[in-house]
């Protein structure tokens, strides 16, 4: 069997890719090895998936080429992106933070997707096994568990490590490994992070408890944080777990924009834990209260413990002992070295016709529906060459 482009993965990437590619006039076979296409996509943004956002910048990107990202983006705009589904009866409705979600569910965006490579001409061959690919004259050969394919262009969509429970492994990586791409080390990303043991007992005594916090250290972030029985948690730990590497120690800032001598001045009369919890979770500003062994009214605070609490308050630490696994993390951080890539065209420089897209590649988006925007406008940029 002979065609165009075989496109190996039938998430996001590799399905708006397919669409592109066919409507080209491209002859397109998108293989996968799960019985069901656009399984993360179904699974996303809590099975509403969460297709973009309307503000998307390359600093929403980690990437080893904080660059590399430019040109993909830019000719995808999330208004782009929306008129398409739009377009295609798929309604979209905007929430906090710019996130865009399908209006009627992540199921709503699998089918237009499924449907967008169908019509198009790309034919879907879903529990196939690929057990390997390699270079020959003027392409490249697929080795399926129904025989070889030939292909002029090949494109690698198979995703990241994240979601093991779905179907995802590490064999995109080894497989671009084998067609002679650098791979940059691995771990998991948009994870929760796990308490050590000084942290342990009050993030178990705090389970359920959530504030809005700025975390400093490895990076900058505001958000939601959630405390859970294993340690911190929400938005803005999961960002944070892009950035944290082992050893590193968070600063949370628990009052994030509040004066806290202010807040200490006008409460002189009422006890330190009444006072707080004004302005934190009641069991947090106890917990704090008899961390730092205060009690009593605020007047009554000497000069050491009311800075101590102060700065406790503004730089709370946290070492975390290690970010959660693969099983909870969204994403993978780390994969096919983009040096290698053109950004342009998502194609490998050093090996004409292999294209790689999505979350294989070095690419990782903050929350909010940066990375499946990331895997539609990597997926249509390399549709333009394949």
């Amino acid at each position: 069997m002979h065609v165009d482009v075989v496109i190996i993965g039938a998430g996001a990437s590799g399905l708006f890719c397919a669409a592109a590619c066919a409507a080209r006039g491209r002859t397109v076979v998108v293989l996968d090895h799960g019985a069901k296409a656009a399984r993360k996509v179904l699974a996303s943004g809590g099975g509403r998936a969460n297709v973009t956002n309307t503000d998307v910048a390359a600093t929403d990107y980690v990437c080893a080429n904080p660059h590399f990202v430019k040109s993909a983006l830019a000719r995808l705009t999330p208004d782009a992106l929306r008129a398409r589904l739009h377009g295609a009866g798929v309604a979209t409705v905007v929430e906090a933070g710019g996130k865009v979600f399908c209006r009627d569910g992540a199921p709503a965006m699998a089918r237009f997707l499924l449907r967008q490579a169908e019509e198009a001409g790309a034919r879907l061959r879903l529990g196939a096994t690929v057990t390997g690919a390699r270079r020959e004259a003027g392409g490249f050969i697929v080795e399926t568990g129904t025989g070889p394919i030939a292909c002029a262009s090949l494109v690698l969509a198979l995703g990241g490590k994240s979601w093991p429970g779905l179907g995802a492994t590490g064999f995109g990586y080894a497989l671009a490994a084998r067609l002679g791409l650098a791979v940059t080390p691995l771990r998991p990303g948009l994870t929760p992070l796990l308490a050590g043991p000084g942290d342990l007992p009050l993030c178990r005594d705090m389970a359920g408890v959530s504030l809005p916090v700025a975390v400093g250290g490895p990076c900058a972030l505001s958000g939601d944080m959630l405390f859970t029985h294993q340690g911190l948690s929400g938005p803005v730990i999961l960002d944070a777990s892009l950035f944290w590497r082992e050893g590193q120690a968070l600063a949370i800032d628990l009052l994030p924009g509040r004066d806290i001598a202010a807040i200490l001045a006008g409460t002189g009369k009422q006890e330190v834990k009444n006072a707080l919890a004004r302005h934190l979770p009641r069991r947090l500003a106890t917990a704090l209260c008899a961390r730092l062994g205060l009690a009593g009214p605020v007047a009554g605070l000497a000069a050491e413990p009311r800075r101590e609490l102060a700065a406790t308050l503004r730089a709370f630490p946290f070492t975390p002992a290690a970010a959660a696994g693969y099983a909870k993390a969204e994403v993978t951080c780390g994969g096919v070295d983009t040096a290698a890539i053109s950004s342009k065209t998502m194609e490998a420089t050093a090996v004409p016709g292999l294209f790689v897209i999505g979350e294989l590649l070095d690419v990782t988006g903050r929350l909010g529906g940066f990375n499946l925007h990331w895997a539609f406008a990597s997926g249509r940029a390399a549709a333009e060459r394949a």
